[in-house]
């Protein structure tokens, strides 16, 4: 099935492509905010560490924004931008990193949920126990269904649970302003004397907490094929990332003012929920629960969504198999959701040997986006340098263009090395066997699989997937 037979139906207006930017990453990062930033720093550190990953992501955003503009023709966004750029295979590990990044953070979501349940049903426990991964695994096929009647349909949807989630998260903030102890605030403001770190690390700690709950901010570009204007997907996803950073960074700083730092470092995730019924009683617990698992729910879909596009595309484009590239009635590419869903499931069997589920998911999840969303600053950085598309389209924006996509280059590379080789490792195991899809693309088109320094790539994923495989054997990785 090629791109001139589904067409897709150019429908999304800029409201519902900003409500996917913002479904997308609105999940389950916020409700843990308040017990990660109380562990790793205090309320300097947490606004030192929200500018930064406001400026990186922002300016990430803006790379999007601009190359959205300039290469109107590259739908899927971070895939598309990486292999135009750099080549097939680097575009091929984009594609398949990302959506490796996509199905690892839906499993974090479900061992949020069961955590969440397990307040009040212990057998869930901590999101990891038989009876929580038996319930997960049935709402997984369950959204499998439910996403095969259509992508649109499925849009529309996350569209509604968008609205309905971000209700919980304002209340959250409205109502913890009228409970704010200033006393309280500043003595968190420093840290206190319980950080032995220097600020610096402080702040490094929560990066990765940061890339996670900003994942997502690429969902405009991703549905690009269904745009009603080009013009729309810049605008909703920087639309989209402003109002998530002032919510990420509300929830944050308000929660610094209702319990000391010690106390706010200890408590149970869903953090928020529990800083909530610190301040309102019973109720709040109850009614941050709910609004976590339409949430949660709602990242749920539009991630499978977002995941199954780029497998599609790429197959489309033939860097990956073509049976990746069917779709169904409804237009949906089947072939691809499957390989999502079980991908999920395969995931989610694994937190059944994890102590701490929901950080192993959380963290690995954000390593793997880091080489998609470095690649795609790099991309913007190639054109602004070399100068590609800017002598017929708005040749004035370059130098502007040039410092955003070099920061946001910078960014991404920090991230990348902030996640330490532990992180790194692990996720070239996922990255390694992933290329026996490249290799079975370039065979079905008669052409040699790996070719001059694509044989160094994959030599050096191999080896690197190796060290981490020894490094879970002997004990000094851990999940």
């Amino acid at each position: 099935m090629t791109k001139t037979e589904v067409a897709p139906t150019k429908t999304m207006p800029l409201l519902t492509l900003s409500a996917m930017v913002v479904g997308s990453m609105v999940g389950a990062g916020v409700f843990s905010l308040p017990r990660n930033f109380g562990q790793a720093t205090g309320g300097f550190g947490a606004l030192i560490a929200w500018g930064i990953a406001g400026t990186g992501m922002l300016m990430l955003a803006l790379v999007f924004q601009a190359l959205a503009i300039r290469k109107p023709d590259l739908d899927a966004g971070v895939y598309a931008y990486a292999k135009a750029g750099f080549g097939e295979y680097l575009g091929f590990f984009s594609a398949f990193g990302y959506w490796a990044s996509a199905c690892v953070g839906n499993v974090s979501y479900w061992v949020l949920i069961k955590s969440t349940l397990g307040q009040v049903l212990p057998i869930f426990g901590e999101g990891n126990t038989v009876p929580a991964v038996l319930l997960s695994t049935v709402f997984i096929w369950a959204f499998h269904f439910i996403v095969l009647r259509g992508v649109q349909g499925a849009a529309a949807i996350n569209k509604i649970v968008t609205i309905a989630k971000i209700v919980p998260i304002l209340v959250f903030i409205i109502v913890l302003v009228f409970y704010f102890d200033a006393g309280v605030f500043a003595d968190n403001f420093w840290g206190g004397d319980a950080y032995s770190e220097s600020l610096f690390e402080q702040v490094r700690s929560t990066m990765l907490i940061t890339v996670f709950v900003f994942l997502g901010i690429e969902g405009a570009s991703v549905y690009s094929r269904y745009a009603r204007k080009r013009s729309d997907i810049g605008r909703a996803t920087v639309l989209g990332f402003l109002s998530v950073l002032a919510l990420f960074a509300s929830v944050t700083m308000v929660s610094f003012g209702i319990l000391p730092r010690d106390e706010l470092a200890e408590v149970q995730q869903p953090s928020m929920s529990p800083v909530f019924e610190s301040a309102v009683g019973t109720w709040g617990a109850w009614f941050i629960s709910i609004g976590l698992i339409v949430s949660v729910l709602g990242a749920y879909l539009a991630w499978t969504l977002m995941a199954a596009e780029v497998l599609y595309v790429a197959a489309d484009d033939e860097d990956m198999p073509s049976f990746l590239a069917r779709v169904n009635a409804h237009k949906v590419p089947v072939v691809a959701l499957i390989f999502t869903t079980v991908l999920i499931q395969l995931v989610l069997l694994t937190t059944l040997f994890s102590d701490d589920a929901f950080t192993f998911t959380l963290k690995l999840c954000s390593s793997l986006s880091l080489v998609p969303y470095l690649l795609a600053a790099a991309y913007a950085l190639k054109l602004a340098y070399t100068g590609e598309t800017y002598t017929e389209l708005h040749p004035e924006d370059r130098r502007k263009e040039l410092i955003v996509a070099a920061i946001a280059t910078l960014y991404t590379t920090f991230m990348i090395m902030a996640a330490g080789p532990e992180f790194l490792l692990l996720s070239l195991i996922i990255y390694a066997p992933g290329s026996i899809l490249f290799w079975l693309a370039r065979r079905e088109q008669g052409r040699t699989p790996f070719q001059g320094w694509e044989i160094l790539l994959l030599v050096g994923s191999i080896i690197g997937a190796v060290a981490g495989i020894v490094g879970l054997a002997a004990g000094w990785i851990t999940i």
